[in-house]
């Protein structure tokens, strides 16, 4: 033993030894990071709807059918199909089950946790229904995933992901057809999550800073990218993910290149798991090109469609496999113009190269508009490389204040016993105060009012006008009214209340120069509207009530009540109010151009042309789809008009006005019963003979707008003969005889095409349609003005291709032809001449040519073209 022992203190040993159990370490480290690259569900329910048997994917994956256990489905009629084949990209599209009636799935739970849950819809041809007409909504107990859902493509398959922190023992699915239509499923996904994978902290754009409250949201993938490379399949994610590349995305792409490396060499660091993302994601990235432009200091570009009624996690992966030594890239990230990270430094924050690190940015409604923009580009200074990258983006749309993710309601009170606990307290005292708020009307906005001035100015509804908090709910004072409402945009929500800044009186005296009669831009039922300007230079519009007028109260509460549910890109937005003593009054943002009727006719402004007509009546057109389908029960505008319709400085329409309309029928009902209110000339005649309010009554008007648009004229004109009185009559007559070219304005003859507006004024004619069930809906509308417009452009753009056809055409037969020079017979002493040249190592004949062709390339083309004009004509 002693000799043992005497030979493990050899110093030789002890060095063998240390190493055997330092490589024993490292096997461990190897074996942990490993371990975390594999993810086992403990949930893992795989259902193929409509199926009788097992279905086996290629991705390994197994989806049994919803008839192996009666626990999942529990409903009182339901249809099953199925289709031998079709151009889907796995067998569990291939069947479905359809249901007449609200039916549900029912999944217990292993354990809490997030969950994904996936949807897959495919609306195959059967004998029993068309499910392309299916409208159906579909919810869990307490989060909307769906509403008033819809595929009508018939060869179009559809997956919807979502991402749900499950805190009770089951998950039911509710399927509820809409509109005497059905519902149907082709296959569901349940499977456990990480809890890795949602931390509870974000940072915030709006307003700067961290953002905490994120696990207690749910989420809908919207988007999930590998930038610079190609789709990841569920095959290669371990959390079964697909990633898509972001070419379709990215604008502009000539100033963005793909740069890829091994995915091996990826190392992933402390505290970023590789379930985040897999090394794929990383291995690949978008930078900056050389775009041989003059300023270097560009951005790279992508764009997403998106609802700006959500707030959305934006997931940005980096990894920094450009650089060739530490500290040398630094770049700035942006957000719709905004700046979301700036002087990004990867190797101060990773330590190394080709190391993943990962932000999440929440961005909500006052940083977006419908269109989702995301920028890099270089910080502009002369630190490192001028560069930027990046790796990957997925887009999560977060629930709202009441727990949805599709349209702005939550679940029912009645399907859900626990809804009205789940907001704050400060939730329910909101939604109590706009319950009163409903019957004492103005008093309401008087008990919100606080002493001191610089406490309104100051707080945050000073400045951000939010989409949930005027939810229904919140103004009926429902027991559901708290909704699921949580913290993060919950308790910031709750705190602004969609009312706006308030402002004093003297504040609008002075912002108005007292009212100053000169300053009227406006004059309605309600009262004046005068321009004015605050004391930060922001114009806006001042629309000062009657104080006399019992409408203008009703107007003045309405307005408030449907704004504060509202905001989109193509309705003007209510920026706050002022209800001091006996005035009411309504501040919005100012439109310069003012209302489209000045710009049709009857105030000598330069005549629009057929593009911009085109693209006004497509935003009007988007603002009214907004108002029937964007918000929680969907709003019926009752007053659609010319005069309504207000132009930005960039001739941006949006729709104004809202003190007439009314909230749309619910779903157990088919119209509102109510007085008729409007403007002659657009009314929608079912409207006025039953006084029964649809969202048809809007697209009737619209269609009325449209032909004003097309025909520079009032919708009614006294003045004229009396079958020209009423625009919408008289020109249907000339459209049936197909002679509505004769009375267009005539700033339009020669210059619209006439594919282009035979769509548009079919548009407008569909709209007129006798009866509302005849009617297209806003969304039907907007498609055929979107194809209007793309019939012009196309028109335009061929026009302009044949005219520079010509132009070149007509410069080349007009340049004399180059004579040809014919060099002088060389003499004895020239050739000695260049042969001494040639000896002594001059140059050679083709360096002069290549030096030409490299000036002539730091040239534009046509600085190019006129240099060789004059070259030319001087011979």
């Amino acid at each position: 033993m002693a000799a043992i022992a005497q030979q493990l203190l050899n110093p030789v040993v002890v060095f063998y030894i240390s190493l055997f159990f330092l490589s024993m370490n490292s096997i461990v480290v190897i074996v942990n990071s490993a371990a975390d690259t594999t993810f086992t569900p403990s949930d893992n329910y795989l259902i193929d709807c409509g199926s009788s048997s097992t279905s086996n994917l290629h991705n390994g994956k197994t989806f049994k059918s919803d008839k192996q256990s009666t626990s999942y489905l529990s409903t009182k009629s339901d249809i099953q199909v199925a289709v031998p084949s079709a151009d889907v990209p796995s067998p569990i599209y291939l069947t479905a089950r359809i249901f007449v009636e609200e039916s549900t799935y029912v999944f217990r739970m292993v354990r809490p946790g997030w969950h994904w849950i996936r949807l897959h819809f495919f609306p195959m041809e059967n004998s029993e229904f068309d499910l392309t007409h299916s409208v159906f909504s579909v919810e869990t107990d307490d989060v909307v995933l769906l509403h008033s859902f819809s595929i009508t493509n018939k060869t179009t398959w559809i997956m919807k992901e979502y991402l749900l922190n499950v805190t009770t023992e089951r998950v039911t699915l509710r399927f509820s057809p809409l509109r005497n239509s059905a519902a149907f499923i082709n296959a569901i996904e349940v499977v456990s999550a990480p809890d890795s994978l949602i931390s509870d902290v974000g940072s915030s754009i709006v307003p700067i800073g961290e953002f905490t409250g994120l696990s207690t949201h749910s989420y809908q993938t919207l988007y999930r990218l590998n930038m610079g490379g190609a789709t990841i399949t569920p095959n290669n994610d371990t959390l079964g993910r697909t990633w898509e590349p972001d070419l379709r995305y990215l604008m502009a792409r000539g100033l963005a290149k793909t740069v890829s490396v091994a995915p091996s060499i990826i190392t992933y660091p402390e505290g970023v798991s590789p379930l985040i993302a897999p090394n794929l994601v990383y291995a690949t990235a978008i930078e900056m090109a050389d775009a041989r432009v003059t300023n270097p200091n560009f951005n790279v570009t992508w764009r997403f469609d998106i609802d700006p009624a959500f707030g959305y996690v934006l997931r940005l992966h980096f990894c920094d496999i450009v650089s060739k030594a530490l500290n040398d890239l630094y770049f700035n990230v942006y957000i719709n113009g905004k700046m979301a990270i700036s002087a990004l430094d990867l190797s101060s924050i990773t330590g190394d190269l080709a190391v993943p690190y990962y932000k999440d940015i929440v961005a909500n409604a006052s940083v977006l508009s419908d269109k989702l923009m995301i920028q890099i580009g270089p910080i502009n200074q002369e630190t490192g490389s001028v560069n930027a990258i990046l790796n990957g983006l997925e887009v999560l749309k977060m629930s709202n204040s009441v727990g949805s993710l599709d349209g702005e309601f939550g679940v029912d009170g009645s399907k859900s016993s626990s809804a009205g606990t789940k907001g704050t307290v400060a939730a329910v005292g909101f939604a109590m105060m706009f319950g009163a708020f409903v019957g004492l009307g103005a008093m309401v906005i008087k008990w919100y009012k606080r002493p001191q001035d610089w406490e309104r100015r100051n707080s945050f509804s000073s400045w951000l006008l939010p989409l949930h908090a005027g939810h229904s709910s919140f103004m009926t004072g429902s027991k559901n009214s708290g909704g699921s409402q949580k913290s993060g945009y919950g308790n910031f929500y709750s705190s602004t209340l969609g009312l706006g800044r308030y402002f004093s009186f003297a504040e609008l005296q002075e912002a108005t120069k007292n009212f100053d009669q000169n300053a009227v831009i406006g004059v309605g039922g309600f009262g004046n509207v005068y321009i004015g300007v605050l004391d930060d230079g922001t114009q806006v519009a001042v629309k000062r009530g009657n104080p006399q007028s019992e409408q203008g109260i009703t107007e003045f509460q309405t307005e408030i009540q449907m704004l504060s549910k509202l905001r989109h890109r193509h309705l003007v937005s209510l920026i706050g109010y002022c209800d001091e003593n006996s005035e009411m009054i309504l501040v919005y943002e100012y439109m310069s151009n003012g209302p489209l009727r000045d710009h049709l006719y009857g105030k000598n402004l330069p005549p629009l042309s057929w593009k911009q007509r085109l693209e006004i009546s497509i935003g009007a057109a988007r603002g009214l789809h907004y108002l029937h389908t964007g918000a929680a029960q969907g709003i019926i505008h009752r007053d659609v008009k010319t005069t309504n319709i207000l132009l930005d400085e960039n001739l941006i329409a949006k729709m104004a006005d809202f003190g007439l309309s009314k909230n749309a029928p619910t779903m157990e009902q088919t119209h509102v019963s109510t007085a008729v209110k409007g403007s002659f000339g657009y009314l929608d005649p079912e409207y006025f003979r039953r006084q029964q309010l649809t969202d048809k009554s809007d697209v009737y008007s619209f269609g009325v707008v449209l032909f004003e648009v097309l025909c520079a004229r009032p919708a009614i004109n006294p003045a004229l003969p009396r079958e020209q009185v009423n625009l919408a009559e008289w020109a249907m007559q000339w459209k049936r005889k197909g002679l509505l070219d004769k009375v267009i304005d005539p700033h339009l003859v020669g210059v619209i095409n006439p594919e282009s507006m035979k769509k548009f004024a079919e548009a407008a004619e569909k709209c007129l349609a006798d009866y509302g069930v005849d009617r297209p809906s806003m969304g039907d509308v907007l498609w055929n003005l979107e194809y209007a417009l793309q019939l012009q452009e196309a028109s335009s753009q061929a026009k302009k291709d044949e005219e520079n056809r010509a132009a070149a055409e007509a410069a080349t037969a007009a340049a004399p032809s180059p004579r040809a020079v014919i060099p002088p017979i060389p003499t004895t002493a020239d050739v000695k001449a260049n042969a001494d040249h040639r000896s002594t190592g001059g140059d050679d004949d083709d360096d002069e040519p290549a030096a030409q062709v490299h000036a002539i390339s730091e040239d534009s083309g046509t600085a190019m073209f006129a240099k060789q004009l004059t070259e030319i004509n001087g011979r």
